[in-house]
């Protein structure tokens, strides 16, 4: 037997949950800095947030509401994220925040780990 497809989300429910997703993304950044990890510059505009890391690097995290999609550029490459059975999903099936924790990590040198 197989399950029916997931709806897809309302727009006000994209809204929610991506809003929900950047704010863990700032918690986890006050975080970090709160207790001395790491020093990320985040900047928020809206639905795009910056986070800029000592050596230079940057990873941007964009909502895409039209998709409703995350987006994330890195410096090892772009995600695209659909929210699929409770979590954002890449193409790939992998998970947002272990792929930001992946690419802060390389990005900072320094282990970080996001969680929503």
């Amino acid at each position: 037997m197989t399950q029916a497809p997931e709806p897809p989300l309302s727009d006000v429910e994209y809204h929610v949950k991506a809003a929900a997703v950047l704010a863990a993304v700032e918690a986890t950044v006050d975080r970090l800095l709160q207790d001395d990890v790491i020093d990320i510059d985040a900047h928020r505009t809206g639905g795009l947030l910056e986070l800029k890391f000592p050596r230079g690097a940057t990873i941007v995290i964009n909502t895409q509401p039209p998709l409703h999609e995350l987006w994330l550029a890195a410096p090892g490459g772009g995600y695209h994220f659909r929210h699929v059975g409770g979590r954002w999903l890449d193409r790939e099936q992998r998970e947002f925040f272990a792929v930001l924790t992946q690419c802060a990590s390389q990005a900072g040198a320094a282990v970080v780990r996001f969680v929503p």
